[in-house]
């Protein structure tokens, strides 16, 4: 117990730039291995099973992100609340928190998970799958939606973990379940020639093991925010907490889920089904940059949080002005990389020249504006973490409804899947100016003796 103390009053004393590196790293780190995980997943699927299959993926990602959505919803809910709670040091409520977080999360995964396995084949289609690519989707869905419940556990209460005083451990989380995956995976694709539906086995089997760790972490008594019989209690100010603040990730995710689906349509009209997959490809490694960013922004979160609540703001400015400069630096990094070595990245996904050639294109172009990504991020978080959710929320929906969808049509109407790939950096741009303007506007919370 007087470890957590001494973990949880550091947010409000220590060096912000400490805090963040010592915070943010175990976040970037989980967040890296989750990504070359999906990278190296769709290696083994693109060699293993063939370029189709990259496509039949592809098509899962609209349904694989509403299902990480319900995690969001819950745990990045929770875990805002929870550090800002901590910060008033309410340790009452911050454990009515775990316990709602936990009943929330079964009961949302269980309202996505119900209609998505009765209604597959035409969600599926929906989501642009054709005749080619139907199967590998239907097999791999079948297998990893009713398991969903395991990664929305994992995901939630590993941010919980961290919003806890316990960034090591949440980082650990994560990685049973990566690390695991990779091991499973060329076991059940190869050795047992099980294809695409072993990659989904692999997926399931490695989370509700990862699952269990985290459990057990909260169950145990020695963990100073711990699961309490009448913290199970449903309580409508709690859920209206939870809930208010992870809307606005929710609502990005649900988005993105929208946009995908749209994408994949406008992909298969214009490029045919191996341009979705060059954007499976395209999208795994712009994943494995703005995942970075999103660690980092996990690492502030519970600084942010806990010195809003504390009334720091000071600590909270230069914890973001560090969090900003930082993700800049990570997505140059990402834009660097996808300018000079196209060629390579995507040839360790395939040897299909068709394919290779469509994302080398579309890659080139879609990182032509990465750098501006870091900062929309990052501010977009800045506000979630300190629970300006009016703000969140519009910076997170505005690009994909106001920006994207616009600039598809109208550019996909001219340059066909060339203006397909360019919508992607000028809604980026787009968002950046939006995200400065209400960065701008919000000198009040620093300043809140500015007129």
């Amino acid at each position: 117990m007087g470890q957590y103390n001494s973990n949880a009053a550091k947010l409000g004393t220590d060096s912000v730039g400490r805090l963040l590196l010592n915070y943010s790293i175990p976040s970037i780190i989980s967040m890296i291995v989750v990504s070359l995980y999906n990278i190296i997943d769709r290696i083994f699927i693109g060699q293993g099973v063939g370029a189709m299959a990259i496509s039949g993926l592809a098509i899962t990602f609209p349904l694989m992100t509403l299902v990480s959505a319900i995690g969001t919803l819950v745990g990045v809910g929770a875990a805002t609340r929870m550090s800002i709670v901590l910060g008033m040091k309410d340790m009452p409520w911050a454990r009515n928190i775990l316990g709602n977080a936990f009943f929330l999360t079964f009961i949302m995964s269980i309202i996505l998970i119900i209609p998505s396995l009765t209604f597959l084949d035409t969600i599926i289609v929906w989501f642009g799958g054709r005749e080619e690519t139907i199967p590998y989707a239907r097999d791999y869905l079948r297998i990893v939606i009713p398991g969903s419940i395991f990664t929305n556990l994992s995901f939630s209460f590993s941010g919980l973990m961290r919003a806890s005083g316990y960034p090591i451990k949440s980082m650990i989380t994560i990685l049973i379940g990566v690390v695991l995956n990779a091991i499973l995976d060329p076991i059940f694709i190869f050795g047992m020639d099980m294809g695409i539906r072993g990659a989904a086995i692999a997926t399931v089997i490695s989370m509700f093991i990862s699952s269990v760790f985290v459990m057990f972490h909260f169950f145990n008594k020695s963990s100073y925010v711990h699961f309490e019989l009448r913290a199970f209690i449903l309580k409508k100010r709690i859920i209206r907490n939870i809930v208010s603040i992870g809307m606005s990730p929710f609502l990005m995710n649900l988005a993105g889920a929208m946009i995908i689906i749209i994408l994949n349509n406008m992909l298969v009209k214009n490029g045919g089904n191996l341009a979705v997959g060059a954007f499976g490809i395209i999208n795994s490694y712009s994943m494995l940059a703005v995942m970075c960013v999103m660690g980092l922004c996990q690492g502030m979160q519970p600084i942010m949080g806990y010195n809003y609540g504390a009334k720091k703001l000071k600590r909270m400015k230069d914890t973001l002005k560090i969090t900003i400069k930082s993700a800049i630096v990570i997505m140059s990094v990402g834009f660097i990389f996808g300018e000079l070595f196209p060629r390579t990245l995507v040839s360790l996904f395939t040897n299909d020249e068709e394919l290779i050639r469509l994302t080398v294109h579309g890659l080139r172009i879609v990182f032509i504006l990465f750098p501006v990504i870091g900062f929309q991020i990052v501010v977009t978080n800045f506000f979630q973490s300190i629970g300006r959710i009016k703000q969140s929320i519009f910076m997170s929906l505005s690009r994909q409804f106001l920006l994207l969808i616009p600039f598809m049509y109208l550019f996909s109407y001219f340059w066909g899947l060339t203006g397909v790939w360019i919508s992607l950096p000028v809604a980026d741009f787009f968002s950046f100016l939006i995200a400065w303007k209400f960065l701008e506007g919000s000198k009040k919370i620093f300043y809140p003796k500015l007129n």
